[in-house]
């Protein structure tokens, strides 16, 4: 339900990113720990997660009955902090309640985790900049 609404003025050409889940609550406080986002609406419907900066598209969390029996069409990679190490921020999304996932990715710089109902996300590896 992403029809115009004043909180979508903002965010840019992409309102939220959805993601259907069966347990809201503990969705919210997984994904709002695991991309530093703050909880901004949860009822027995959805939940809204947004930057803590007030600043681009919201994360949607949709309840649904069912589990998913398919692969993600969509996952969302997280990014570490710039300057942040991979593994810490594996092993932090791991503490969250995060697991590990084998999309058959073969060996490859990023990480493939799922969070608390599986849905699958990657975390590539860290920025570094250089000015060579």
């Amino acid at each position: 339900m992403l029809w115009p609404r004043p909180i979508y003025r903002d965010t840019g050409r992409i309102a939220a990113v959805v993601v259907n889940c069966a347990d809201l609550r503990a969705m919210a406080r997984f994904w709002g720990e695991a991309t530093d986002r703050t909880l901004h609406e949860v009822n027995d419907d959805h939940a809204r997660l947004r930057s803590a900066k007030g600043v681009g598209p919201y994360l949607k969390l949709l309840r649904t009955s069912g589990e998913e029996t398919v692969w993600n069409r969509v996952h969302l990679d997280l990014m570490p902090y710039p300057g942040d190490d991979q593994a810490a921020d594996v092993a932090r999304l791991l503490a969250l309640g995060a697991t590990d996932a084998d999309v058959g990715q073969g060996n490859v710089p990023w990480v493939c985790l799922a969070d608390p109902e599986g849905i699958q996300f990657c975390v590539p590896p860290g920025l570094t900049w250089s000015l060579s």
